[in-house]
């Protein structure tokens, strides 16, 4: 008992040093969908809220990146007295109430949730963009992003004789793969993009001038015996070594009831996007209720103002949320203990 004691008490020293120092530390917070391009195992696209889960923990910071539409905006918060964050709050949720009518009902949060994601998507490509652009011209050629993401002066350096290992030979698939979607996003083919073409670049799974690209991409990577679609066997190719039957049947359940929506027994055109490409709808449908579940106090299923504004640190966090973070952790090490 006295080790126990002990132990608490340190943790609780240490934890209120923290606290008092909150204005100078961070959640960890990270770009909603990081990463250009980023797929999952199946080689699909990953969702938006790929990670919204730190293991079985709700990633707090999505839900703050998905009201706020900026990481940098989110992170600033993080530094904020409550009674800043809810006076900000107070005046983003008058812009949510699109009918002026005193409460935000789950349709109107959804379409605040995606001009967030788009707003976080344009946030990101700006980001990458600048950090390409060494010129700071505002433009960006092919031999820029090429030297910047792949750490070699030319494509010339390709050519030079190695011994093509498989690594190698992915790295090159990779290059020609991005070239192509470079070319796609180049809209007025001058060989150069500029910041509107480039998020295009960047996240083609959100543009559908985009997707002819994307399935291109995809049935050249997957469509292993070129009939232009995709069977059972090449959807779960790469990935069915090393699983078990219960793994194959759930996937045989998915492939005929998620994506093949004619039933003929492939994926082709529209049933492979459905596949590879992810769907914000959904993501921020989940992001509603979950958001709904915490605030929603007097369930009528609408939030006044009121009710955003008490679970602020939900909505948007702020510097005692971190604080808050930091006891829950001694509760759970109490309970261990």
């Amino acid at each position: 008992m006295i080790l126990r004691t002990g132990l608490l008490m340190l943790l609780i020293g240490a934890l209120l040093n923290v606290s008092q120092s909150a204005t100078t530390h961070k959640h960890s917070h990270q770009t909603a969908n990081p990463g250009n391009k980023e797929r999952l195992e199946d080689g699909s696209f990953a969702n938006r809220d790929v990670h919204h889960m730190e293991g079985e923990d709700h990633r707090t910071e999505f839900d703050h990146e998905a009201i706020l539409g900026s990481v940098k905006e989110a992170e600033e918060f993080d530094t904020l007295s409550p009674e800043e964050s809810k006076k900000r709050l107070a005046k983003l949720v008058v812009k949510m109430d699109l009918n002026s009518d005193g409460f935000v009902d789950r349709h109107e949060l959804k379409a605040w949730i995606l001009r967030s994601f788009k707003s976080l998507l344009e946030e990101e490509a700006t980001d990458r963009f600048e950090d390409i652009d060494q010129n700071a011209d505002d433009i960006i050629t092919w031999q820029e992003y090429y030297v910047d993401t792949y750490g070699m002066e030319s494509e010339d350096d390709e050519d030079k004789p190695v011994i093509m290992d498989a690594s190698k030979a992915e790295e090159k698939k990779l290059i020609a793969d991005d070239k192509e979607m470079f070319e796609a996003a180049d809209g007025n083919k001058d060989g150069k993009l500029d910041p509107s073409e480039f998020v295009l670049f960047m996240s083609p799974e959100e543009f559908p001038q985009m997707f002819s690209v994307v399935l291109k991409q995809t049935l050249r990577s997957k469509d292993t015996n070129s009939d232009g679609k995709i069977d059972f066997q090449e959807y779960a190719a790469e990935h069915s070594r090393g699983h078990d039957k219960e793994w194959l049947i759930t996937e045989k359940d998915r492939f005929d009831n998620d994506f093949d929506k004619d039933g003929d027994g492939y994926l082709n055109g529209n049933e492979i996007l459905s596949w590879i490409l992810p769907s914000n709808e959904e993501v921020a449908e989940d992001e509603v209720a979950h958001l709904f579940v915490s605030s929603d106090e007097d369930h009528d299923d609408r939030l006044s103002y009121k009710e955003i504004i008490d679970k602020y640190d939900i909505f948007v966090g702020s510097e005692a949320t971190d604080y808050g973070d930091h006891l829950q952790n001694i509760h759970h090490l109490d309970d261990e203990l």
